[in-house]
């Protein structure tokens, strides 16, 4: 079940709210968890046994590192994590390991029919986050099992994020209030990731569907193609997060951020600290941080920022586009830190080959093969023969024009600014956007309705 399907807008939100609404205080934490056990084991009841399992287990460590001595303490974290990670290894990285190993000496340990289960990798990384910071005393441990389990598999953040650190949710676990104001301001968040996930992403995939159909490119298709990939990306898991704060926020909890508008950064330090910051901050106090940062001189720094990057690449998925994506942005950040003067990193041409570097990142992240981002790089740079414009060229760009401009403009702050401006100085406006934004919700139940694109990128992660 994806928060884009007609299912889940039409009759699993509504009823789940109406529950949630209607039942009494102390039983809407079982209410949300029996939607959340409903809602993950949808798609497949097997996977709720390993989610399950992940919460036993990260409870019961929890438990053992407050009752039990230091040493034992550190025993019963480092069980825990080492059980959690063991689950996602298997089922995300044995057969792409396995895979490499055939090819190299013949034998072949592949499992066959290993499926991955959905954000295996969110929540894994939520259990051990919770492990460690009981471990540091940095959060309280939870006693109750259901309060647990609930942290782990809220539905609105299980299936890909943002990662949620336990003590900044800790106190809502227990207690919490509803009123029209959050109900209202998180159906606005909601609406806005929807929107952004069937109105954007999914035209943005469909255009860069069509351009690698096309049986006459050239060059300029290429970087259309490109750009469409990295908008994609950007709205498809954008929007998802919008969408998880917002239900979050119509039912009593703060989630964190994700998004800060990464395509405004000038430099490859910043973009990150605007791209999937629940990740980047998890990185960076549970890796990073750990290894030393950039505390112990400039060698342990770049070994530290190789591992945090491999570890990176390998979290977004067992293939080597993957694994290459993650230590592209380690050499570019590298270069940053240690290489391109301070000077020239203020300069408008360093923020444009910012902005195309990063464009090129995101192919390489969605081409299925190397073989297949090498053909399109070669392409893109002019070096495989193929002309800078041809006959369809301008048919193409009067057709994604629309949702080029769209795109570009929905990825700055101006409109959420100019929407504030006009709220404040005109009384009339906030009418006005309620009315769009249900006749926005009808296209875009339509749209779901007739069936056009609507793949979802984070499900394998």
């Amino acid at each position: 079940m994806v928060f884009s399907s007609i299912l889940f807008l039409i009759w699993f939100v509504p009823a789940v709210f109406l529950i949630y609404c209607l039942a009494p205080k102390a039983c809407r934490n079982g209410v949300l968890l029996a939607a959340s056990l409903l809602f993950y084991g949808w798609s497949s009841p097997w996977w709720l046994v390993l989610i399950l399992g992940d919460c036993l287990v990260g409870y019961v460590c929890g438990r053992l590192i407050e009752s039990s001595d230091q040493k034992r303490r550190k025993a019963a974290m480092i069980a825990g994590i080492v059980f959690v990670l063991s689950l996602l290894s298997i089922f995300k990285y044995w057969n792409f390991f396995a895979e490499n190993l055939y090819a190299l000496n013949g034998i072949d340990w592949l499992i066959h029919g290993l499926v991955l289960p959905a954000g295996i990798s969110f929540y894994t990384f939520q259990v051990i986050s919770y492990l460690v910071d009981v471990y540091r005393d940095q959060a309280p441990v939870q006693r109750s099992f259901w309060r647990f389990a609930l942290y782990v598999c809220m539905f609105f953040q299980l299936i890909a994020g943002p990662i949620v650190r336990y003590a900044s949710i800790e106190p809502e676990l227990t207690d919490r209030t509803l009123s029209l104001q959050q109900t209202a301001e998180g159906s606005r968040r909601f609406l806005c990731g929807l929107f952004k996930k069937v109105l954007l992403a999914n035209p943005f995939f469909a255009l860069a569907a069509f351009l690698e159909q096309q049986a006459d490119p050239c060059v300029l298709f290429f970087w259309i193609r490109a750009i469409s990939v990295t908008m994609y990306v950007y709205y498809d898991f954008s929007g998802y997060s919008d969408m998880a704060i917002g239900l979050g926020r119509m039912m009593g909890f703060h989630l964190p951020e994700n998004f800060n508008y990464p395509f405004m950064a000038g430099s490859f330090r910043e973009f990150w600290r605007r791209w999937h910051m629940s990740l980047t901050t998890w990185f960076k106090d549970y890796v990073y941080i750990p290894l030393g940062g950039n505390r112990k001189g400039k060698e342990r720094q770049i070994r530290n920022l190789f591992v945090v990057w491999l570890l990176t690449g390998l979290w977004h998925g067992a293939a080597w586009n993957f694994v290459l994506w993650g230590l592209l942005f380690f050499v570019l950040l590298t270069a940053e830190n240690f290489v391109i003067p301070e000077k020239f990193q203020k300069s408008l041409l360093y923020k444009i080959a910012v902005r195309i570097a990063i464009c090129i990142s995101f192919v390489l992240f969605y081409d299925s093969t190397l073989f297949a981002f090498g053909q399109d790089l070669s392409a893109m740079f002019g070096l495989a023969g193929l002309p800078f414009v041809n006959g369809q060229s301008g048919y193409i760009l009067r057709s994604s024009i629309v949702v080029l401009l769209l795109g570009a403009c929905g990825a700055t702050p101006w409109p959420k600014q100019l929407v504030l401006r006009m709220n404040t100085r005109y009384g009339w406006f906030s009418a006005a956007g309620a009315i769009a934004s249900a006749l926005l919700l009808v296209v875009t139940i339509s749209r779901l309705a007739a069936g056009t694109y609507n793949p979802f990128l984070y499900f394998q992660f």
